[in-house]
């Protein structure tokens, strides 16, 4: 008989290969493990191997369960973490700064203040388009006596466009100076920053030269840092500019960082107002900020095509 057939007998019609999938998401709902198996992953060879084994089918081969799985939107995934906030005011801190995205106050300027690093020299692994069996190399080690750099950072959410020094050191005051070139860009407007919760960022001198200055700190709240929408930018920056790299000095890394900068900021555009719909707690996610940096990231490209 063949295979067909013997499929029809046990999952008659095509809608009715679910007891297949029923023990795959039962599979998933176990951790990810094949009950009884000592496996943390499975391969299909694997999976048809258990049910052959377990009486669910006579026989079947990898790529038919492929096609089963394919079918029913079952897809081999990367595991992703996740951390709740301890802070027992989050929802209403958090609808804060999501409204501020959404509804920008008039005479106002929202800016999404981070800073990424350490910045050293050691290689990036990355991809790359070359003929097949000739990947490129990346040196496996590097020199640690060049020390490491900061890059800050601010998203301006008006015009979508990424503001940034690099530094030597983080410290307050490399923050407060960075701030003052912000408020120096936009002398009549007030600006409303969102940033974590970093000691520099809350030193009573920053603090005391905002309230001065017509500059209000929105910080986000613990464990919540994925609420800065310039983090899935980092993301990019990462991705774009860093990826598959070995840059030999800082000098050379950071003519790098600021030429993707530059190609970035030429077709930016605003962030706030973008959506026909409010943000809402169950709508945003990080994943969610990551994927719409690099699809703009992508739509710029093939715009300039």
């Amino acid at each position: 008989m063949a295979e067909g057939q013997r499929l029809q007998r046990i999952f008659p019609g095509r809608t009715h290969r679910c007891p297949l999938v029923r023990q795959n998401r039962a599979i998933h709902r176990r951790s990810d493990r094949l009950p009884g198996q000592p496996f943390s992953y499975w391969s299909l060879a694997k999976l048809r191997d258990y049910l052959i084994a377990s009486g669910y089918v006579t026989t079947i081969n990898v790529e038919t369960v492929r096609q089963i799985l394919h079918e029913r939107r079952v897809s081999w995934q990367a595991t992703e973490t996740w951390k709740a906030s301890t802070d027992p005011d989050f929802t209403t801190k958090m609808r804060r700064i999501l409204d501020l995205y959404d509804h920008p106050p008039s005479g106002g300027r929202v800016l999404c203040v981070d800073e990424l690093g350490p910045l050293n020299l050691q290689p990036f692994p990355g991809r790359a388009w070359r003929p097949q069996g000739h990947p490129v190399r990346l040196r496996a080690t590097y020199t640690r006596d060049h020390g490491v750099r900061h890059m800050i950072a601010a998203l301006d959410l008006a015009t979508g466009r990424l503001h940034y020094r690099i530094r030597d050191r983080k410290r307050c005051r490399e923050f407060l100076n960075f701030l003052k070139t912000l408020c120096a860009r936009w002398p009549d407007q007030k600006l409303y920053l969102i940033c974590d919760n970093f000691f520099p960022h809350k030193h009573p001198e920053v603090r005391a030269w905002c309230a001065a200055n017509q500059v209000e700190q929105v910080f986000l709240r613990t464990y919540s840092s994925w609420l800065n929408w310039i983090e899935a930018e980092f993301a990019a920056v990462r991705y774009f500019a860093l990826n598959g790299t070995g840059h030999r000095t800082h000098v050379e890394q950071e003519t790098a960082i600021g030429a993707y900068i530059r190609w970035r900021n030429k077709p930016a555009q605003a962030n706030s107002g973008s959506r026909p719909a409010p943000r809402s707690a169950t709508q945003i996610t990080r994943s969610r900020l990551h994927d719409e940096a690099l699809g703009r990231v992508s739509k710029s490209v093939t715009a300039t095509r």
